[in-house]
């Protein structure tokens, strides 16, 4: 069994992916774009399938893996629900805050990253950190951009959806 403190920064991680489960499944409701509520469903997958290899990369150096997500994450998406009930939702607002709890998986992933991890479990926090930072910047690109009607493509994790200005799948 590998120490405490490798456990502990593994299901932060885990911790740390419910929560952007969580996060993209909200915003993808909560959007009105088509691009940006197919970009957020990808990554709520993605998101999910993370969680649950690091679980498994817990229980195979012997620790118990977490399951669930923060009670910080949880009480801010209750805000957030509550926001949105009492104003006009924005897509520029739902990125950006995606965007800063991005920036914060891959503070999570960085610490993890920082500590003597198991060669299995190193492999698998080094590929999500990859797609958390693939994920944070299609965001920010996605924030940045001029949604002038152009015709528009957006590329997470490998996957395409390529819309055109009508907002419908090719």
């Amino acid at each position: 069994m590998f120490d405490r403190d490798v456990i502990s920064a593994l299901n932060e991680v885990i911790e740390t992916s419910r929560d952007s489960e969580k996060g993209f499944a909200f915003a993808a409701k909560a959007s009105r774009d088509p691009v940006m509520i197919g970009m957020f469903i990808e990554a709520e997958k993605s998101c999910r399938d993370a969680a649950a290899q690091l679980q498994d990369s817990v229980r195979l150096i012997g620790g118990h893996a977490e399951d669930g997500g923060s009670l910080k994450a949880a009480a801010h998406l209750g805000w957030l629900n509550l926001r949105n009930a009492l104003s006009a939702q924005d897509d520029r607002a739902i990125l950006e805050g995606r965007e800063k709890a991005e920036d914060h998986a891959k503070e999570r992933y960085a610490e993890a990253m920082e500590l003597d991890l198991p060669e299995g479990a190193r492999a698998v926090i080094q590929r999500q950190y990859q797609i958390a930072v693939a994920i944070h910047d299609r965001i920010r690109e996605l924030r940045d951009r001029s949604w002038s009607g152009e015709r528009r493509q957006v590329t997470v994790v490998g996957l395409t959806r390529d819309l055109a200005s009508t907002g419908r799948v090719d």
